[in-house]
């Protein structure tokens, strides 16, 4: 039993709508077995994890897993429960599971929960799955589970990878707000909402947060003068850079000192009431450089927490320490204290760790004592000067007990260094009375934070925790906004690109900067920044998170959500073109039926209230709506068709609904009772004076997602008279000439959109006149492309058989063989004939064309087809009079 393949599914998915990981497991010698199979395995595996037996399973109540390890289930299901109780022992926390057959015996796909912000390529997922099937297998063996160390190691891990406690507070935030966030890598970097409203934090700090304030609070001195100068009550003090300057500043002070680094952080190197010479020159040496010495203000230690100029919440610092119990040794009791699982190293939980270090052991001896030493019951005994929860220290907070003259005065401080988030220490007597009046023993100001953490108010360890993340997201997004941008996604077998484009145009018509997704790139404001395969979720995120995009139309492809999940959470309008047979033996996908319910998950992610955009001529997508996670009932509903009779769309408008149609040669919004033309459909670009008609399906589909994100009616007829082909939909219907014959270019690869391009061509120039170069990819099923050849064997008479340039798994002229032979079998007198590749098929296919004739041709790479054309001297033109009649609707 082994791991073959990990991958992970980074956002909702046809699964969850969480991301997921999947795990191919290979059975091997359990292939045939089940857990009842041997004797004793379900109570040692139980015994082994105890935890096993609150799990749920199918039956949806605690112990519904026990009921399925006794009956007998196999192993694939057992090693992905067993991976779920592990990842909850060490804190990770999923509760999704699903075990499916891999295709072959002995192989199935462990789809298991991951934490929504764990990073997509953590080493985690596929760890715990092989602890997990080393611990099925010593059980199996009759040996105990030897899974302890491996927790360990895993936890440790996970912790380290896990956003610390400031930065999942704003993700928690964000996202109770509805607003995206992405976390970036394993950094506390995050992206919060999207587009031109898209803000970035990490931390405590935000895209506001001011680069001159960062550099005025990495200097202290430099931060007491400026609230100094502003009437801030701060400490009398000064700068040292040499040791006779710090003792001068001493001797002019009189009395105890702080001296800190004048750039330090986090406490270090920090000493307090220092009240002889000799202590001075220790810790000025101590710092390393440059330091303050300013006057030891008495008082409790106040941390309080500023956001957008307004107090949010305060805590008491208490330094660290320990509590004598007269029995445990200093060492001992530090020893419990760091047991406590609130406390973990650095930041990564609300506590940290105390440490038995130099400035631990100098701190005990002032209090004449030593590690080993058993302090008396109910004596404290300090390890740290400083109050840092860095350094183990902990925190009450007083947030309700901060006086009103007080907040204002630590408003006035964030601003006058420049800080939209900031950390405002004090010593004072009580924060419940005004505000000192100058930095004496009324108390001071004393220190002001960038990025302040926001561990102890989330977590205090006593009084009230605070919501601070949350008042960094309202500052971030002031009024309630959700940080969204108007949001198309748009899928289906056939037209989804075309659709995509025109949607795209459609809407910067509104003078909208507009973020396009395809499957040949990236487009902002029409323009291709990035050449590639653009249909999946990182092209998603790269337009989502772009700061200058206004709206987005993601092209969202099948392979990008099988192997990737979703780029983005929910959408405004979701379309779906159409779903026919294609992509049939890949990835699991068997019949029409596994596309649909790839493609539906398009149709799931429109968020309540979006509109949700389908064929009614599709049979498939009318019944699409009943399906339970599309809940169409909390969504709006809106129809295309090619037929306005189309009883869907005809009841769908009585019952007050929108569609829109083509009608007496109108593409037509149907608004209830109520008819709009759009444009008369011979005037279309690129439905070749109406003889195109999955041009002008594709047309109604993004006529209907721009008008749902409220573009005016004026503007979709302006911009879809504007839309060129040549130039904005290359390679979908691209017709050019060469000599006196006709080169219409197409992309279509499935025996539906073949079809439709062939009946266009025939419509154009009758088929007598047609002639066509086709390849087909291999990566289909046999049937599939059987089903293909034989659609061009029944509409071509005249054809050249080319192999794509990535065989996908294909022998050399496999395909071609396969197509001609299917062809000949559909139409006993077609002429094929095979070309090695796309140049000579198009220079043979040429050659078989007479003047006047068309020669469609089919490819999987346009940009080669487009450079032998142009050699050829091919020029675009224009359509010509349909050599049939076209429907008139």
């Amino acid at each position: 039993m082994k791991v073959l393949d990990v991958r992970r599914l980074r956002g909702p998915n046809v699964y969850l709508d969480r991301p997921v990981q999947v795990v191919r497991v290979a059975l091997g010698d359990l292939t045939e077995r089940e857990s009842n199979d041997f004797v004793g395995f379900p109570d040692r595996i139980l015994d082994a994890f105890p935890g096993l037996a609150e799990h749920h399973c199918a039956a949806g109540e605690p112990g519904g897993f026990v009921t399925r390890l006794h009956g007998g289930t196999y192993f694939g299901h057992v090693v992905e429960h067993v991976a779920i109780e592990m990842s909850h022992l060490i804190g990770r926390p999923v509760s999704f599971g699903r075990t499916v057959s891999g295709g072959a015996a002995g192989l199935y796909d462990l789809v298991i929960e991951c934490p929504q912000d764990e990073r997509a390529d953590s080493p985690l997922p596929g760890a715990l799955l092989e602890a997990a099937i080393l611990a099925v297998r010593q059980v199996l063996a009759g040996r105990p589970a030897e899974h302890e160390r491996a927790l360990t190691a895993l936890r440790d891990q996970f912790e380290e990878e896990a956003p610390g406690p400031s930065t999942a507070s704003i993700i928690d935030a964000a996202r109770r707000r509805g607003i995206p966030v992405e976390r970036v890598n394993a950094l506390s970097l995050l992206q919060l909402g999207q587009g031109c409203r898209r803000r970035l934090a990490w931390a405590a700090m935000s895209d506001q947060t001011s680069a001159i304030g960062l550099e005025i609070c990495g200097d202290k001195e430099l931060t007491r003068q400026l609230l100094h100068r502003a009437g801030i009550p701060v400490p009398a003090g000064g700068p040292a850079r040499t040791l006779p300057q710090a003792l001068d500043l001493f001797a002019d002070l009189g009395g105890p000192v702080a001296v800190k680094p004048v750039n330090g952080r986090q406490g270090r190197h920090v000493h307090l009431a220092l009240d002889t010479a000799e202590a001075v020159a220790a810790a000025f040496f101590a710092a390393e450089g440059d330091v303050v010495v300013e006057q030891y203000i008495e008082g409790r230690d106040y941390r309080v927490l500023v956001v957008a100029g307004r107090v949010v919440a305060a805590a008491e610092r208490i330094p660290g320490h320990v509590v004598g119990d007269g029995t445990n040794s200093v060492e001992e009791l530090v020893e419990r204290l760091n047991a406590d699982p609130r406390r973990g190293n650095g930041h990564e939980k609300v506590l940290t760790r105390l440490r038995m270090d130099g400035n631990a052991t100098a701190l005990l001896r002032r209090q004449g004592l030593a590690a080993d030493a058993v302090p008396a019951a109910g004596r404290t005994v300090w390890l740290r000067d400083t109050p840092n929860l860095s350094t183990g220290g902990t925190s009450i907070d007083v947030t309700d007990r901060v006086h009103p003259e007080l907040a204002q005065l630590c408003g006035r401080a964030a601003a006058i260094v420049g800080l939209d988030i900031a950390g405002i220490d004090l010593r004072l007597p009580d924060i419940a009375a005004p505000p000192p009046l100058d930095g004496g023993a009324d108390g001071a100001l004393i220190e002001v934070n960038a990025a302040p953490g926001l561990r102890m108010h989330l977590a205090p360890s006593v009084g009230t925790p605070r919501y601070v993340g949350g008042a960094i997201v309202d500052a971030l997004f002031p009024g309630g906004g959700d940080g969204r941008i108007p949001t198309v996604a748009v899928t289906g077998t056939n037209g989804k690109t075309t659709t995509a484009r025109i949607t795209a145009h459609l809407l910067a018509g509104s003078g909208l900067r507009v973020g396009l997704t395809s499957t040949d790139g990236i487009y902002l404001d029409g323009r291709l920044v990035q050449r590639a395969d653009a249909t999946g979720p990182r092209s998603a995120q790269a337009v989502l998170g772009d700061p200058t995009v206004q709206a987005a139309v993601l092209e969202t492809a099948r392979g990008g959500i099988l192997r990737q999940g979703l780029g983005y959470d929910w959408t405004d309008v979701g379309v779906i073109t159409n779903v026919t047979a294609d992509h049939l033996g890949q990835d699991g996908l068997d019949t029409v039926e596994d596309v649909l319910h790839v493609k539906a998950l398009i149709a799931e992610r429109v968020r309540d209230g979006g509109t949700l955009v389908l064929n009614a001529d599709d049979p498939y997508l009318r019944e699409l709506i009943a399906r339970p996670r599309v809940r169409a009932e909390r969504k709006r509903l809106v129809w295309f068709s090619l037929d306005p009779d189309n009883p869907v769309v005809r009841q769908h408008c009585a019952d007050g609904g929108t569609a829109y149609a083509l009608a007496g040669g109108q593409l037509v919004e149907m608004a209830g009772q109520g008819r709009t033309p759009l444009l008369p459909a011979a005037e279309l670009p690129g439905a070749f004076n109406g003889a195109a008609r999955h041009m002008i399906a594709n047309a109604l589909a993004a006529s209907a997602a721009a008008r749902e994100l409220g573009t005016p009616r004026q503007v979709v007829e302006a911009q879809l008279r504007s839309f060129s082909p040549y130039d904005r939909n290359p390679g979908r219907g691209t017709l050019l000439r060469v000599d006196d014959v006709h080169v219409f270019v197409d992309y279509a690869h499935n025996p539906a959109a073949i079809e439709a391009v062939a009946r266009t061509v025939q419509t154009l120039w009758g088929a007598d006149r047609c002639v066509a170069a086709v390849t087909l990819p291999g990566d289909r099923s046999d049937q599939l492309l059987a089903d293909s050849a034989r659609v061009i064997g029944r509409m071509f008479a005249r054809v050249v058989v080319y192999p794509d340039a990535d065989l996908r798994g294909r022998s050399a002229g496999e395909v071609p063989e396969l197509m001609c032979r299917e062809m000949r079998r559909e139409n006993p007198g077609v002429r094929c004939e095979q070309a090695p590749d796309v140049a000579e098929a198009i220079t043979k296919a040429t050659a078989m064309s007479g003047p006047g004739d068309v020669l469609l041709v089919l490819y999987e790479k346009l940009d080669p087809v487009l450079s032998i054309l142009r050699s050829m001297g091919a020029r675009p033109v224009d359509a010509p009079t349909p050599a049939a009649p076209v429907a008139q609707r």
